[in-house]
Protein backbone atom coordinates (compact mmCIF):
# COMPACT_ATOMS: atom_id res chain seq x y z
CA UNK A 1 0.00 0.00 0.00
CA UNK A 2 2.97 2.68 0.45
CA UNK A 3 4.34 1.47 -2.62
CA UNK A 4 0.55 2.61 -4.06
CA UNK A 5 -0.22 5.54 -1.73
CA UNK A 6 3.22 6.83 -0.19
CA UNK A 7 1.36 7.51 2.11
CA UNK A 8 3.78 8.06 5.48
CA UNK A 9 0.83 6.17 7.88
CA UNK A 10 2.01 3.05 6.57
CA UNK A 11 5.34 3.38 8.19
CA UNK A 12 5.01 1.87 11.71
CA UNK A 13 4.07 -1.27 9.04
CA UNK A 14 7.56 -1.20 7.32
CA UNK A 15 8.92 -1.22 10.28
CA UNK A 16 7.84 -4.25 11.49
CA UNK A 17 8.12 -6.19 8.28
CA UNK A 18 11.64 -5.19 8.41
CA UNK A 19 12.11 -6.30 12.41
CA UNK A 20 10.34 -9.54 11.37
CA UNK A 21 13.02 -10.02 7.89
CA UNK A 22 15.50 -8.71 10.01
CA UNK A 23 15.22 -11.49 12.93
CA UNK A 24 14.56 -14.10 10.69
CA UNK A 25 17.51 -13.75 8.72
CA UNK A 26 19.26 -13.52 12.08
CA UNK A 27 17.97 -16.66 13.10
CA UNK A 28 18.90 -18.43 9.69
CA UNK A 29 22.58 -17.03 9.86
CA UNK A 30 23.23 -17.81 13.98
CA UNK A 31 21.38 -21.33 13.42
CA UNK A 32 22.37 -22.75 10.44
CA UNK A 33 25.71 -24.10 9.98
CA UNK A 34 25.03 -26.77 7.52
CA UNK A 35 22.61 -28.54 4.80
CA UNK A 36 21.78 -31.42 7.48
CA UNK A 37 20.66 -28.43 10.27
CA UNK A 38 18.31 -26.85 7.44
CA UNK A 39 17.08 -30.63 6.59
CA UNK A 40 16.25 -31.03 9.86
CA UNK A 41 14.44 -27.65 9.99
CA UNK A 42 12.65 -27.92 6.91
CA UNK A 43 11.16 -31.43 8.26
CA UNK A 44 9.53 -30.12 11.39
CA UNK A 45 8.01 -27.47 9.08
CA UNK A 46 6.53 -30.45 6.87
CA UNK A 47 4.98 -31.19 9.79
CA UNK A 48 2.40 -28.43 9.86
CA UNK A 49 0.95 -29.92 6.19
CA UNK A 50 0.46 -33.24 8.29
CA UNK A 51 -2.98 -32.62 9.98
CA UNK A 52 -4.03 -30.38 7.00
CA UNK A 53 -6.34 -31.08 5.06
CA UNK A 54 -7.98 -30.62 1.17
CA UNK A 55 -5.79 -31.40 -2.05
CA UNK A 56 -3.24 -27.97 -1.80
CA UNK A 57 -1.97 -29.53 1.52
CA UNK A 58 -1.80 -33.14 0.20
CA UNK A 59 0.28 -31.79 -2.94
CA UNK A 60 2.27 -30.25 -0.89
CA UNK A 61 2.98 -32.73 1.63
CA UNK A 62 3.93 -35.11 -0.78
CA UNK A 63 6.08 -32.82 -3.23
CA UNK A 64 7.65 -31.84 0.14
CA UNK A 65 8.98 -35.64 0.78
CA UNK A 66 12.52 -35.89 0.15
CA UNK A 67 12.92 -32.32 -0.31
CA UNK A 68 12.17 -31.10 3.34
CA UNK A 69 15.00 -28.50 3.12
CA UNK A 70 12.90 -25.92 0.64
CA UNK A 71 10.51 -25.25 3.00
CA UNK A 72 13.47 -23.33 4.78
CA UNK A 73 15.24 -22.50 1.67
CA UNK A 74 12.04 -21.13 -0.38
CA UNK A 75 9.67 -19.21 1.67
CA UNK A 76 12.28 -18.72 4.56
CA UNK A 77 15.57 -17.45 3.13
CA UNK A 78 14.95 -16.25 -0.94
CA UNK A 79 12.26 -15.09 0.69
CA UNK A 80 13.48 -13.02 3.52
CA UNK A 81 16.75 -11.97 1.90
CA UNK A 82 14.63 -10.45 -1.44
CA UNK A 83 11.99 -8.23 0.99
CA UNK A 84 15.50 -6.85 2.49
CA UNK A 85 16.85 -6.19 -1.11
CA UNK A 86 13.83 -4.18 -1.92
CA UNK A 87 14.36 -1.76 0.63
CA UNK A 88 17.87 -1.37 -0.69
CA UNK A 89 19.25 -3.56 2.26
CA UNK A 90 20.50 -6.76 2.96
CA UNK A 91 21.98 -8.33 6.11
CA UNK A 92 24.96 -7.92 7.75
CA UNK A 93 25.76 -11.78 7.38
CA UNK A 94 24.93 -11.87 3.43
CA UNK A 95 28.01 -13.82 2.63
CA UNK A 96 26.81 -16.28 5.09
CA UNK A 97 23.69 -16.11 3.68
CA UNK A 98 24.30 -16.50 0.25
CA UNK A 99 26.55 -19.29 1.12
CA UNK A 100 23.84 -21.28 1.85
CA UNK A 101 21.90 -20.54 -1.13
CA UNK A 102 24.88 -22.40 -2.52
CA UNK A 103 24.41 -25.76 -0.38
CA UNK A 104 21.44 -26.38 -3.01
CA UNK A 105 20.86 -26.39 -7.06
CA UNK A 106 17.57 -24.73 -7.00
CA UNK A 107 17.05 -25.99 -10.45
CA UNK A 108 16.02 -29.15 -9.67
CA UNK A 109 13.07 -27.49 -7.24
CA UNK A 110 11.68 -24.86 -9.79
CA UNK A 111 11.71 -27.92 -13.00
CA UNK A 112 9.83 -30.45 -11.07
CA UNK A 113 6.27 -31.36 -11.63
CA UNK A 114 5.37 -32.20 -8.53
CA UNK A 115 6.74 -29.25 -7.05
CA UNK A 116 5.15 -26.84 -9.38
CA UNK A 117 1.92 -29.03 -9.05
CA UNK A 118 2.25 -27.75 -5.60
CA UNK A 119 4.13 -24.71 -5.47
CA UNK A 120 3.63 -22.73 -8.95
CA UNK A 121 3.11 -19.21 -7.57
CA UNK A 122 5.70 -19.74 -4.88
CA UNK A 123 8.17 -20.83 -7.48
CA UNK A 124 7.67 -18.32 -10.03
CA UNK A 125 8.26 -15.85 -6.91
CA UNK A 126 11.70 -17.87 -5.57
CA UNK A 127 13.15 -17.80 -9.52
CA UNK A 128 12.81 -14.08 -9.86
CA UNK A 129 14.16 -13.48 -6.48
CA UNK A 130 17.41 -15.42 -6.92
CA UNK A 131 17.31 -13.36 -10.57
CA UNK A 132 16.84 -10.12 -8.40
CA UNK A 133 19.32 -11.07 -5.71
CA UNK A 134 22.50 -11.39 -8.23
CA UNK A 135 22.27 -15.21 -7.99
CA UNK A 136 21.44 -17.88 -10.72
CA UNK A 137 18.33 -17.00 -13.13
CA UNK A 138 16.36 -20.16 -13.48
CA UNK A 139 13.35 -18.31 -14.63
CA UNK A 140 13.63 -19.60 -18.31
CA UNK A 141 13.89 -23.11 -17.07
CA UNK A 142 11.05 -22.72 -14.25
CA UNK A 143 8.69 -20.97 -17.22
CA UNK A 144 9.64 -24.01 -19.90
CA UNK A 145 8.70 -27.18 -17.16
CA UNK A 146 5.51 -24.92 -16.60
CA UNK A 147 4.31 -24.47 -19.40
CA UNK A 148 4.90 -28.50 -20.19
CA UNK A 149 3.37 -29.22 -16.38
CA UNK A 150 0.32 -27.26 -17.37
CA UNK A 151 -0.47 -27.48 -20.96
CA UNK A 152 -3.18 -25.28 -22.30
CA UNK A 153 -5.11 -27.97 -23.97
CA UNK A 154 -5.64 -30.24 -20.83
CA UNK A 155 -7.16 -27.36 -18.52
CA UNK A 156 -10.37 -28.72 -18.90
CA UNK A 157 -8.89 -31.63 -17.00
CA UNK A 158 -7.60 -29.78 -13.68
CA UNK A 159 -9.50 -29.01 -10.79
CA UNK A 160 -10.79 -26.43 -9.47
CA UNK A 161 -7.54 -26.43 -7.28
CA UNK A 162 -4.93 -27.11 -10.04
CA UNK A 163 -6.40 -24.77 -12.60
CA UNK A 164 -6.38 -22.09 -9.87
CA UNK A 165 -2.60 -22.92 -9.35
CA UNK A 166 -1.68 -22.44 -12.65
CA UNK A 167 -3.68 -18.84 -13.08
CA UNK A 168 -1.43 -18.17 -9.38
CA UNK A 169 1.58 -19.45 -11.60
CA UNK A 170 1.30 -17.23 -14.24
CA UNK A 171 0.29 -14.20 -12.28
CA UNK A 172 3.37 -14.69 -9.83
CA UNK A 173 5.65 -14.88 -13.20
CA UNK A 174 4.60 -10.87 -13.64
CA UNK A 175 4.34 -9.92 -10.13
CA UNK A 176 7.53 -11.12 -9.24
CA UNK A 177 9.49 -9.75 -12.27
CA UNK A 178 8.13 -6.37 -11.61
CA UNK A 179 9.64 -6.87 -8.19
CA UNK A 180 6.34 -6.66 -6.32
CA UNK A 181 4.88 -3.61 -7.90
CA UNK A 182 8.54 -1.76 -8.03
CA UNK A 183 8.99 -1.41 -11.69
CA UNK A 184 6.76 -2.16 -14.66
CA UNK A 185 6.67 -5.05 -17.18
CA UNK A 186 7.02 -5.56 -21.31
CA UNK A 187 3.97 -7.07 -22.17
CA UNK A 188 6.09 -8.72 -25.31
CA UNK A 189 8.42 -10.70 -23.04
CA UNK A 190 5.73 -12.46 -21.15
CA UNK A 191 3.42 -12.23 -24.21
CA UNK A 192 2.26 -16.27 -23.49
CA UNK A 193 0.65 -15.18 -20.29
CA UNK A 194 -1.55 -12.65 -21.48
CA UNK A 195 -2.63 -13.99 -24.68
CA UNK A 196 -3.17 -17.08 -22.41
CA UNK A 197 -5.74 -14.45 -20.04
CA UNK A 198 -7.44 -12.50 -22.94
CA UNK A 199 -8.13 -16.03 -24.74
CA UNK A 200 -9.22 -17.66 -21.70
CA UNK A 201 -10.82 -14.81 -19.56
CA UNK A 202 -14.48 -16.47 -19.77
CA UNK A 203 -13.20 -19.70 -18.22
CA UNK A 204 -10.94 -17.94 -15.25
CA UNK A 205 -13.92 -15.96 -14.68
CA UNK A 206 -16.27 -18.84 -14.77
CA UNK A 207 -13.59 -21.47 -12.26
CA UNK A 208 -11.17 -18.81 -10.04
CA UNK A 209 -11.56 -16.51 -7.17
CA UNK A 210 -11.51 -13.05 -6.82
CA UNK A 211 -8.12 -12.90 -5.35
CA UNK A 212 -6.86 -14.34 -9.04
CA UNK A 213 -9.09 -12.12 -10.87
CA UNK A 214 -7.24 -9.08 -9.29
CA UNK A 215 -3.91 -10.32 -10.05
CA UNK A 216 -4.80 -10.55 -13.64
CA UNK A 217 -6.19 -7.20 -13.31
CA UNK A 218 -2.95 -6.14 -11.80
CA UNK A 219 -0.27 -7.78 -14.61
CA UNK A 220 -2.05 -5.93 -17.23
CA UNK A 221 -2.17 -2.54 -15.33
CA UNK A 222 1.67 -3.51 -14.48
CA UNK A 223 2.48 -3.43 -18.39
CA UNK A 224 0.58 -0.50 -18.90
CA UNK A 225 -2.08 -2.33 -20.67
CA UNK A 226 -4.43 0.18 -18.81
CA UNK A 227 -7.49 0.34 -21.71
CA UNK A 228 -7.31 -3.42 -21.99
CA UNK A 229 -11.03 -5.00 -21.98
CA UNK A 230 -9.05 -7.69 -19.51
CA UNK A 231 -8.54 -4.81 -17.07
CA UNK A 232 -12.70 -3.74 -17.06
CA UNK A 233 -13.88 -6.90 -16.70
CA UNK A 234 -11.62 -7.79 -13.94
CA UNK A 235 -12.87 -4.60 -12.43
CA UNK A 236 -15.88 -4.86 -12.98
CA UNK A 237 -16.31 -8.29 -11.21
CA UNK A 238 -14.06 -7.25 -8.72
CA UNK A 239 -16.65 -4.48 -8.16
CA UNK A 240 -19.58 -6.88 -8.36
CA UNK A 241 -18.02 -8.76 -5.38
CA UNK A 242 -17.34 -6.38 -2.47
CA UNK A 243 -19.87 -6.62 0.58
CA UNK A 244 -21.13 -2.98 0.50
CA UNK A 245 -21.94 -3.44 3.81
CA UNK A 246 -18.82 -5.65 5.06
CA UNK A 247 -16.73 -2.89 2.73
CA UNK A 248 -14.64 -5.22 1.60
CA UNK A 249 -14.32 -8.52 -0.35
CA UNK A 250 -15.76 -11.17 1.29
CA UNK A 251 -13.97 -14.82 0.80
CA UNK A 252 -15.59 -16.82 -1.39
CA UNK A 253 -17.48 -18.27 1.70
CA UNK A 254 -18.70 -15.34 2.40
CA UNK A 255 -16.30 -14.49 5.18
CA UNK A 256 -15.36 -10.92 6.12
CA UNK A 257 -12.68 -10.90 8.97
CA UNK A 258 -10.37 -8.48 7.61
CA UNK A 259 -7.25 -9.98 8.78
CA UNK A 260 -7.80 -13.13 6.85
CA UNK A 261 -9.20 -11.56 3.62
CA UNK A 262 -6.05 -8.56 4.00
CA UNK A 263 -4.01 -9.75 0.62
CA UNK A 264 -7.55 -10.12 -1.50
CA UNK A 265 -8.48 -6.80 -0.70
CA UNK A 266 -5.30 -4.95 -1.07
CA UNK A 267 -5.27 -6.40 -4.38
CA UNK A 268 -8.72 -5.28 -5.28
CA UNK A 269 -7.89 -1.85 -4.05
CA UNK A 270 -5.11 -1.99 -6.16
CA UNK A 271 -6.67 -2.82 -9.15
CA UNK A 272 -9.36 -0.64 -8.91
CA UNK A 273 -7.43 2.50 -7.52
CA UNK A 274 -4.27 1.55 -9.53
CA UNK A 275 -1.30 4.36 -8.76
CA UNK A 276 1.61 3.20 -10.73
CA UNK A 277 4.70 0.68 -10.05
CA UNK A 278 6.88 2.66 -7.61
CA UNK A 279 10.46 1.51 -6.58
CA UNK A 280 9.71 2.81 -2.49
CA UNK A 281 10.17 2.90 0.17
CA UNK A 282 14.35 2.67 -0.51
CA UNK A 283 17.31 3.09 1.47
CA UNK A 284 18.66 6.39 1.60
CA UNK A 285 15.53 7.81 -0.86
CA UNK A 286 12.77 7.75 2.13
CA UNK A 287 13.90 8.90 5.58
CA UNK A 288 10.92 9.77 6.08
CA UNK A 289 9.52 5.99 6.29
CA UNK A 290 12.79 4.08 7.09
CA UNK A 291 13.44 5.31 9.78
CA UNK A 292 14.13 2.47 12.45
CA UNK A 293 16.14 -0.11 10.50
CA UNK A 294 17.13 -2.87 12.23
CA UNK A 295 21.11 -2.77 13.08
CA UNK A 296 21.26 -6.41 11.46
CA UNK A 297 19.85 -4.67 8.21
CA UNK A 298 22.75 -2.32 5.75
CA UNK A 299 22.08 -0.84 2.50
CA UNK A 300 22.75 -2.51 -0.43
CA UNK A 301 25.23 -0.48 -2.31
CA UNK A 302 24.00 -1.48 -6.25
CA UNK A 303 20.32 -0.87 -5.76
Amino acid sequence: MYRQTEDAKYSEAIGADLTRVADRLSDYANTLTSPQEMLALGKERLKSYDSGDGERNALRHQAAQGREEYLVLGAGLISSMARANEYGLKHVEDKKLRDMLEWYDFETYVTNPEMIRAWAAQLANQVYWLKQLGEQDHTAAFIEAFQQTYPDNRDASLSAQQFNNKLYGMTHIILAASEYYRKPVNEAEFQWIYDYFRNNFDEIAARSKPDVIAEIGISFLLAGLDTDPVVTRSQDIIQEAINREANMVPSVSGGTDLAKGEHRNVLAIMLLDWQGAKAVPMAGQDDEVLVDVPDSLVPVSNR
